[in-house]
């Protein structure tokens, strides 16, 4: 399972940035029109603790990790015009790709956490650091709108936290028990599903 899912990660991810390579292009003229760099490199827990940094299309103003709270819920401020309709779209992650090539993210795996959110793990839940983290997972798919659920909550750091960051992990942990390849591509197709009906 573990050399089929990598090859599948190789082929899959270096033919999708082939592929995507022209709408990569727009996306860097549409995104430096706003101003700044066109890519956000944010340092993200991988497997084994270990620190990697994560390539993301830019969807906020410069600077905006320090202006204001790691989350970002509906509705944000700093997030840019161009970067309303990458996140609206999941486009701000496609520069991933470049992360599962290099070998510090799969195409299927839970989502990496800030180094601020990992250190909030219970020793339970630091089991998901044995995972290679992903652009997607069921939690993913289960909580597409989660941006909406923190912006309609009073606390959001609170409520992501204590409900929607252990609601991920167990999902996560349960689905590794169970994960095929056949699993793996069904999770990639839901997720291209729920992009292409926003």
């Amino acid at each position: 399972m573990k050399c089929a899912k990598r090859a599948l990660d190789l082929t899959a991810s270096a033919l999708g940035s082939l592929i995507l390579l022209p709408l990569f292009a727009l996306i860097a003229v549409a995104v430096k029109r706003d101003g700044g760099p066109v890519f956000y490199r944010q340092v993200r827990v991988g497997r084994h603790g270990r620190p990697f940094r994560i390539w993301k299309f830019r969807t906020m103003v410069v600077d905006a990790d320090r202006s204001g709270p790691l989350l970002t819920a509906t509705g944000d401020p700093r997030v840019t015009r161009t970067g309303r309709w990458l996140r609206k779209h999941k486009c701000d992650e496609l520069p991933q790709l470049f992360n599962v090539i290099a070998g510090d993210m799969s195409l299927v795996g839970p989502r990496p956490e800030v180094a601020r959110y990992v250190a909030m793990y219970t020793p339970d839940q630091r089991a998901v650091l044995q995972l290679v983290p992903g652009i997607t997972d069921p939690a993913s798919v289960r909580y597409a709108d989660e941006s909406a659920i923190l912006a309609a909550a009073k606390d959001a750091e609170r409520t992501y936290v204590e409900v929607l960051m252990a609601e991920k992990i167990r999902l996560n942990l349960d689905y590794a028990k169970r994960a095929t390849l056949a699993t793996d591509l069904r999770v990639i197709l839901q997720t291209v599903g729920l992009i292409a009906n926003r």
